[in-house]
């Protein structure tokens, strides 16, 4: 019976207490400055966590990447500049290559103008060369041919004449022939 009684009080005081703790732990009013004293332990640790590992290597790490980013920056401005050096330089040398092709263009048809001249020069003289030699064979041959023209007016006119039964005498021939060649 004793056991029963002992058991008795544990039921009751099992009792007492679940009708106690029926609802949730947190909101027991017993146990709020247990509570709050590891809350602020829990903060504090979280806190010191924090600020003296997690945030500096965040910053670091932040420093880092604004620190990559500015130089990047640098970098593509003075390429962006260097760029635009290298595209003036070029369109310079474009322009430079453009006006020695002309002048290289206007040098040939200068050198080409004047190698025409030249020809029309040796084809004018060679012409005029030609045209005297012709000029002097003709006048080769029109002198042969008035000179056979006469030979053959004398024998022509002697043998007319002695044809015709009269006789004259060679001068007298060639006088008149001579007479009528003049004019």
């Amino acid at each position: 019976m004793a056991t029963e009684a002992t058991e008795a009080a544990h039921g009751a005081a099992d009792a007492a207490h679940g009708a106690e703790s029926a609802g949730m732990p947190q909101l027991d009013f017993s146990t709020f400055p247990n509570q709050i004293f590891w809350l602020v332990v829990t903060l504090v640790v979280i806190y010191l966590v924090l600020s003296k590992i997690a945030l500096p290597r965040i910053a670091s790490v932040l420093a880092e990447r604004q620190g990559t980013i500015t130089n990047d920056i640098a970098a593509a401005e003075e390429l962006k500049q260097k760029a635009g050096e290298a595209e003036a330089a070029y369109e310079k040398a474009l322009a430079d290559a453009r006006a020695e092709a002309g002048q290289i263009a206007a040098e040939a048809k200068a050198a080409m103008q004047a190698e025409v001249a030249e020809a029309m020069k040796k084809a004018d003289a060679e012409i005029a060369a030609r045209t005297a030699e012709s000029e002097a064979r003709i006048d080769e041959i029109r002198a042969g041919a008035i000179e056979a023209v006469r030979t053959v007016a004398k024998d022509t006119a002697k043998e007319v004449v002695a044809a015709l039964g009269v006789d004259a005498d060679e001068a007298a021939i060639t006088a008149a022939v001579e007479a009528r060649v003049k004019g």
